[in-house]
């Protein structure tokens, strides 16, 4: 067996540097561990950017996959394939009555999002193209939505800018109404900012967003590529928004999802109501390889074990217990500002940018992830049972007191 010093430097030869991959070879992962080349174990609290959301070689998701590649692999689609269909069921039933696109990533159904918003834009002779989002948030790497997203250091040597994309401050309502003008298409938001730092919107701020968007015509798009999939302790994270009202739920026109829904596969949904959905009709938007049976197939069987063991709600109470863990713990008071989030997509903002974070929580044993320089980012994977956490949760609390 190669030793990681000669996996590292077989990769400097032929893989491009665009990520700055720290010197671990993984060889092998089970649940909520992982092992490097040297058998060193450690505790994943991030799930490979949230994607492996029921954690590492789930034996539901590895048959799934195996069952379905001996029946078919793909074929394109051209044609009908039940498990597409079996998924978009799983999708209505979770979220609201809608009609689902499939494609590879997040950032291709955020895109498909942003062209079905322009194209209800377009409808009776209107000009309505512009998309607006918000501050410190992410959508994604593609050079539109790189545009979308609200942190210039994404788009930085990639000029001239994809137009049609106006960014404003997030949580703050008076300035994103101010910016809406007649050539407005839509709303672009993420529930909770992700790699902005875990950041969340004042009450009611989703709700105003949300009449906004009935009150002129717009298209408001949700995207959940992080927050989808049980994650925050609600299948989807703007289901946690609630009309005080008494008029239930704030749903988007368009929702977004990516990460999760794969379970480490590429799968990105791009998620409509029914009369919008409507409106893509074949030959404006498509994708090879989106939705193929293998990739439906897990999808669908995510969702089945996360309904079948409740994990939406056990990803709430690990969140609640995060928070009483973290936020009452003298040893590290003086280190942090606030601990954020829901479920268990948490965020502990430090009070100063901490240096070399990534070696010092390996020597934890621990898979963590540092975002907006100072905010340590904790989302494992939602089946993590309590021990595991709450050992998880020892060792970034003395993580943190020896920053």
């Amino acid at each position: 067996m190669p030793t990681t010093q000669e996996i590292l430097e077989r990769g400097k030869n032929v893989l491009i540097g665009n990520y700055a991959r720290v010197p671990l070879d993984m060889v092998c992962g089970e649940g909520t561990s992982l092992w490097d080349a040297d058998g060193k174990q450690y505790l994943d609290l991030f799930a490979g950017f949230g994607g492996a959301i029921l954690g590492h070689c789930h034996p539901a998701l590895v048959a799934a996959a195996g069952e379905q590649a001996k029946k078919l692999w793909h074929v394109g689609n051209t044609f009908h394939t039940e498990p597409q269909i079996e998924f978009a069921e799983l999708l209505n039933r979770h979220a609201f009555c809608g009609k689902a696109f499939f494609c590879h990533s997040g950032a291709e159904a955020n895109e498909a999002a942003c062209k079905l918003a322009r194209l209800r834009g377009s409808q009776n002779g209107g000009k309505k193209w512009k998309i607006l989002s918000l501050l410190h948030s992410f959508h994604g790497r593609t050079l539109a939505m790189i545009a979308a997203t609200g942190n210039r250091t994404y788009r930085a040597g990639f000029g001239p800018e994809v137009p049609g994309f106006i960014h404003v401050p997030a949580g703050d309502f008076e300035a994103l109404e101010q910016a809406v003008d007649d050539e407005t298409a839509g709303i672009l938001m993420e529930p909770i900012q992700g790699e902005g730092g875990v950041n969340l919107y004042p009450s009611g701020y989703p709700l105003a967003v949300r009449e906004l968007c009935d009150r002129r015509g717009l298209t408001l798009i949700f995207d959940e590529v992080w927050t989808g999939g049980g994650r925050t302790g609600k299948w989807f994270a703007h289901q946690h928004f609630c009309n005080d009202s008494g008029g239930g739920v704030v749903e988007p026109d368009l929702m977004t999802l990516g990460k999760a829904v794969g379970g480490g596969l590429p799968v990105g949904v791009m998620y409509a109501k029914p009369d919008i959905a409507n409106l893509l009709v074949p030959g404006l938007h498509g994708c090879t390889l989106g939705g193929n049976p293998i990739c439906m197939a897990v999808a669908r069987t995510i969702f089945e074990v996360i309904e079948r063991e409740k994990l939406v709600a056990h990803a709430a109470a690990m969140g609640e217990l995060a928070f009483t863990r973290l936020r009452n713990d003298a040893k590290i008071a003086d280190k942090i500002v606030e601990v954020r989030g829901r479920g268990l997509m948490l965020g502990i903002e430090l009070k100063s940018p901490p240096e070399k974070f990534l070696d010092k929580a390996f020597s934890f044993g621990l898979i963590a992830n540092l975002t907006a320089k100072k905010v340590i980012r904790l989302a494992p994977p939602i089946n993590i049972r309590r021990e595991d956490w709450l050992s998880g949760l020892d060792r970034v609390a003395e993580l943190i007191a020896s920053l």
